[in-house]
């Protein structure tokens, strides 16, 4: 995901009724077309006047808030971060159901969760378990391993060191028209949609971990 100043909306990388039932397109079209649309638009104007921060990918300001001007830290970290967060989490589920993690992702989650149905308990309960609006992500450290984490708002692991491999959107926008409030049913038919192919490329992403 090479996400650079001017930012602009990608495409959905597939079509808005592609992944139903598990979700259907008006909730696709609400939360591409018009949530991802305005953190994409409010981080340009967030970005206009600071030319530093415009020559930077979205992965260099994020993993370092701290060189961020003070007077647009908070912005970058919300907008920046819905940005980021919307474009994993679309690019990381695929209509084409029953595959499974492969090659080092595979040997990884072997290590770091002992199978792949402790991985699937560990990410629901931090999906579930999210208090509010958030994600959760399986993330890799410098070392190669993995871990579930969970963020509130649009909060990016790349600002805690952790490069992200896959995210499940919490945000009710994300699942409301589809399942209401029954947030553990949308969690599980995620499952069914992950794209572990993106997310094998993803871990092996050489030096993109900031840690």
């Amino acid at each position: 995901m090479d996400l650079r100043y001017p930012y602009r909306l990608p495409d959905l990388p597939y079509s808005y009724d592609a992944l139903k039932p598990i979700l259907g397109e008006g909730t696709l079209h609400f939360h591409h077309d018009k949530h991802f649309k305005t953190y994409v638009e409010n981080l340009n104007n967030t970005l206009q006047g600071c030319e530093s921060c415009q020559a930077k990918t979205l992965e260099e300001l994020l993993s370092d808030l701290e060189a961020v001007p003070i007077d647009r830290r908070d912005a970058v970290r919300n907008n920046g971060g819905g940005v980021y967060n919307h474009a994993l989490y679309f690019c990381g589920l695929t209509p084409r159901r029953g595959s499974r993690p492969t090659g080092a992702l595979a040997q990884a989650m072997e290590r770091s969760f002992g199978s792949l149905e402790s991985f699937r308990v560990q990410m629901k309960q931090a999906a579930v378990g999210q208090f509010g609006s958030g994600y959760a992500f399986l993330v890799r450290d410098g070392k190669g391993a993995l871990s579930v984490v969970k963020t509130a708002n649009q909060d990016c692991p790349l600002s805690q060191g952790l490069w992200p491999v896959l995210c499940v959107d919490v945000w009710e926008h994300a699942y409301y028209l589809d399942y209401q409030n029954r947030r553990a049913d949308y969690v599980e038919g995620w499952f069914s949609l992950i794209n572990w192919e993106f997310a094998a490329q993803r871990y092996e992403a050489d030096g993109q971990s900031p840690a």
